[in-house]
């Protein structure tokens, strides 16, 4: 008796579920005494459940790059992020765009905070041992831009604390928890922080040394007072542009949240934009002043922004710093004439 056999292989979803039909039948001109057989096999996936549903999690330097480029990506078109790399017009040697960043090994000094939104999908390398010559000036800035969120993501991971929401790091934030710092040496050195002093060029050197830096710790501690130090700092939030618009960056703010509400304390920040002054005026966050970043040929305005902690049973009240803005657009701050 010859026999033929026939097969067929199909799947809903790639890498999950595959399933198997088999049907044998008789050699031809006789009755087919056929069984059929129908397998189904569930191949689990390697990502974690909870990764996938969306929840909070804390990231370590295996993941280092990877919450990097989330963040470079949410960055791309921000405004402080431009005034550090993009100095063409602020009288500075511009070498930033033929200097050669080095491989990241895992640094920080203080950062500043701010929410993203949308950004230009480029590509990033790192060549081995880089003379980066073949790079155009747009190519070298994005991977300065790269580079200063890679170490700054290793200095939160070494003395801060970074937590990401999504299988792929897709959204990214990076807090110093009350009582600590990212300008230790040993954080510094480890993180890859101290390689910027190289990278920038002169401009940036003193745009982010000199000016930056001081203005960010000062505005701190006269926003704060007595409590400098003792709030919980958010000094990036930020979702990759194909990630938007599913919750992510609320799922990390109210984790904090919860816990500075619990530990009766204040959360700061400092908003790059009126559109994120706005996002974070939903989660109670209220503008207590606006600095300006000068050397560039427009002023960079960063506001500041503070959340006092929800006490049960207290009432915080607000006093608004600009009462018509805040009529006209919720949570903007109006320029200065």
């Amino acid at each position: 008796m010859a026999s033929s056999v026939s097969s067929s292989t199909g799947s809903d979803s790639p890498g999950s579920m595959t399933t198997t039909t088999m049907t044998t039948t008789t050699a031809a001109g006789t009755k087919p005494q056929g069984v059929t057989v129908v397998a189904t096999l569930t191949k689990r996936s390697l990502i974690p459940a909870r990764w996938k549903e969306g929840s909070v999690r804390v990231v370590g330097m295996a993941e280092c790059t990877e919450a990097a480029l989330t963040l470079a990506h949410a960055f791309a078109t921000d405004d402080y992020a431009r005034y550090l790399v993009d100095d063409d017009g602020g009288g500075g040697g511009g070498d930033a765009a033929t200097a050669s960043p080095s491989s990241p090994s895992p640094s920080s000094s203080s950062s500043s905070s701010f929410t993203a939104s949308s950004s230009e999908k480029s590509g990033w390398r790192r060549s081995g041992g880089g003379g980066g010559s073949d790079l155009t000036a747009e190519e070298s800035k994005w991977r300065l831009h790269v580079d200063f969120l890679v170490y700054t993501v290793a200095a939160h991971c070494i003395s801060g604390l970074v937590t990401a929401v999504g299988p792929e790091c897709d959204s990214v934030a990076l807090w110093v928890p009350p009582g600590k710092h990212l300008d230790g040496w040993w954080t510094q050195l480890r993180s890859g922080m101290w390689r910027l002093y190289f990278q920038f060029s002169h401009e940036a050197r003193k745009r982010y040394f000199d000016e930056i830096l001081p203005l960010l710790h000062d505005t701190k501690a006269q926003v704060l007072g007595d409590r400098n130090g003792e709030e919980w700092y958010l000094s990036y939030l930020g979702t990759k542009p194909s990630s938007q618009g599913r919750g992510y960056a609320a799922k990390l703010l109210k984790d904090v949240m919860a816990r500075a509400d619990a530990e009766n304390r204040p959360i700061y920040l400092e908003s790059s934009s009126l559109a994120n002054n706005a996002y974070y005026e939903k989660f109670d966050f209220e503008v207590k002043r606006d600095i300006f970043l000068e050397r560039g040929p427009v002023p960079v305005r960063l506001s500041i922004m503070v959340r006092e902690p929800r006490v049960p049973g207290c009432k915080v009240a607000y006093a608004s710093p600009n009462p018509s803005a805040r009529k006209r657009f919720p949570g903007a701050v109006k320029k200065p004439m």
